[in-house]
């Protein structure tokens, strides 16, 4: 939740460890490199901090700041831990720089541990420079859909930079395509898969306990090179590993 100051301005981030320190502090943060209040842009972020409360957003005008990260201009900036990414959107370079758009901006790039896959969110999954989905199909309203959703979120740290940890939810008619691809309907959940979108390839893990194990595990049969020579997912027969 966004935490702002009694006066009802963003908190300020004065020095690279206050930065560093607030970077740190959630999956998804937002700081407005900016001058200051009377910044171009200044006013829309605020407004956008206030609609989209899952991510904090602070605000630094401190130079030295600025260059820890690369910033050399009025820029608002989103960092994510899920894939170590900075996606800058820098002002003057905006045609348009408005309350609503910004919030879009939060939105689409809100790519966390486990992201819940949607049209809005889709966007920043598949922009990311991570490739490799590990993904969770589960109905939302199942005894396992929260439990495995907390149990992998746990896990995902580990894979940071090499995966993209997604829950698609099989009780939603328009993720019945993605179900499909893997050759799985929502009465198969929950199941775990693979996709490499550098080679167009995927994967489902054997049928059986989704446990922590098993799942790191498939994970690094992938990175291993170990999954190549094994049939896909949504193959004749649905054959798996």
């Amino acid at each position: 939740m966004v935490a702002f100051t009694l006066d009802g301005t963003l908190p300020r981030l004065n020095d690279s460890k206050a930065a560093e320190a607030f970077i740190k502090s959630a999956e998804v943060v937002v700081i407005g490199f900016l001058e200051g209040a009377e910044s171009h842009g200044y006013k829309e972020l605020v407004a956008a901090a206030k609609r989209v409360d899952s991510v904090p957003v602070a605000i630094s005008g401190v130079k030295e700041v600025w260059a820890d990260y690369g910033i050399k201009s009025d820029t608002i900036t989103l960092f994510r831990k899920a894939d170590n990414h900075q996606e800058n959107l820098v002002v003057p370079e905006a045609k348009k720089l408005e309350t609503d758009g910004l919030v879009n901006f939060f939105i689409v790039n809100e790519v966390r541990y486990v992201t819940e896959y949607s049209q809005v969110t889709a966007v920043g999954i598949f922009n990311s420079e991570v490739k490799t989905h590990l993904l969770l199909f589960a109905n939302r309203g199942s005894k396992e859909y929260a439990e495995l959703k907390e149990q992998l979120a746990a896990l995902a740290p580990e894979f940071t930079g090499q995966f993209l940890f997604v829950l698609i939810n099989g009780a939603v008619t328009s993720n019945l395509r993605s179900l499909g691809y893997f050759g799985l309907t929502p009465k198969d959940l929950p199941r775990v898969g693979i996709y490499d979108g550098d080679s167009d390839m995927k994967w489902l893990l054997p049928e059986g306990s989704i446990s922590t194990e098993r799942v790191r595990e498939f994970c690094q049969s992938f990175l291993r090179g170990e999954l190549k020579d094994v049939t896909q997912a949504g193959a004749e027969g649905k054959t798996e590993l």
